[in-house]
């Protein structure tokens, strides 16, 4: 056995080894330039950090994003990516008191990244992880409930009796959307591409669902949702979409873009009789409070029963380049994407 002192922490590997696997991306492009390193130093925590052995990571669109260059954030090269990580606590460092060795956890951020087999976190951006859930259900909830509540509430201001689409509702924030909006009182329509995405999204909070596969869907959700139109749509596709959300929208109606994989050209003045916005979303822009507003109201729909996350595909850390090669080439998600260590 041996032991590591470090700002009065001291951490004993049971293989006596200092190491551990990681994923490190050494320059930006496809998913080939994800490679598995065996011989990463084991991170330590500093102050208010924790260090989580990770049982499973998940697997954000966003990080394909990041991986390839194309997002304006750029981490400084090499990195390990992933953030949304469940697991087991290995240790904390000084100042930490909530939390201690061997307690069950899920984190929305992660400081030396999640697809490893070990990683280090702020305190405050690690929660319990409910006995109700395993560990593949808490990697699914960080990036994808805190995205949606965001779009639902912070920043689309949704309320009770209000209608809300959700335009690619079968992955991890569009399923995350439609529990999230049943729970709070709306109604709620979700788009998908197969049959199977379809009904599980109808298990998981959506009143009607529509294949958006189909070339009349538009003009199905035109019908359903009457002359009054959608109040609220969450978007996941806008490079594809967005130009024909303005037409499905209510008065004062939103268009809320958590996702585009490029441009779009729109007419703006299909915003301006309805006096609709198109307002984007990121939740690295949300401040702590707003951070904790999520917190807390995600954390009392895993008490209450409605918060259930749904997990989709499974890839062992290896196998992390096909994870994200499919993830970006998906006929139709089914879940959230997770990797297993």
């Amino acid at each position: 056995m041996e032991q590591r002192r470090h700002t009065g922490v001291k951490i004993t590997m049971a293989t006596g080894r200092n190491v551990m696997r990681a994923v490190k991306v050494s320059e930006f492009g496809g998913p080939e330039v994800l490679k598995l390193l065996s011989d990463v130093l084991l991170p330590n925590p500093k102050e208010n950090q924790v260090l989580i052995k990770v049982h499973t990571c998940g697997v954000n669109p966003v990080e394909t994003y990041i991986r390839s260059g194309a997002h304006a954030r750029k981490p400084p090269l090499p990195y390990t990516p992933g953030t949304d990580v469940a697991g087991v606590i290995e240790a904390v460092g000084e100042h930490v008191t909530v939390f201690k060795k061997g307690d069950r956890v899920f984190t929305n951020g992660t400081i030396s990244g999640g697809y490893a087999d070990y990683t280090v976190a702020a305190a405050d951006t690690v929660f319990p992880l409910s006995d109700k859930l395993n560990f593949k259900q808490g990697a699914a909830i960080g990036i994808p409930y805190f995205t949606a509540y965001r779009a639902l509430f912070q920043k689309g201001h949704a309320k009770a009796g209000e209608t809300v689409l959700v335009h690619g509702a079968s992955g991890g924030v569009g399923i995350a959307a439609c529990q999230i909006a049943r729970a709070y009182g709306l109604k709620v329509l979700g788009t998908a591409g197969t049959e199977e995405g379809m009904n599980i999204v109808l298990r998981n909070g959506a009143h009607k669902m529509f294949n958006h596969r189909e070339a009349d869907y538009i003009d199905n959700i035109k019908e359903f949702s009457g002359v009054q139109g959608v109040d609220v749509i969450i978007e996941m596709l806008a490079n594809v979409n967005l130009a024909t959300d303005l037409q499905l929208l209510s008065p004062g109606g939103r268009v809320m873009i958590v996702g585009s994989r490029g441009p779009i050209e729109i007419n703006p003045r299909d915003t301006m009789m309805k006096e609709s916005s198109i307002i984007g979303v990121s939740l690295f822009s949300a401040t702590k409070k707003l951070m904790y507003e999520c917190e807390t109201a995600l954390l009392a729909g895993i008490e209450a029963g409605w918060l259930k996350p749904v997990v989709g595909p499974e890839y062992p850390l290896e196998k992390v380049a096909k994870a994200h090669e499919d993830l970006i080439n998906s006929s139709g998600a089914l879940g959230k994407m997770v990797l297993l260590m």
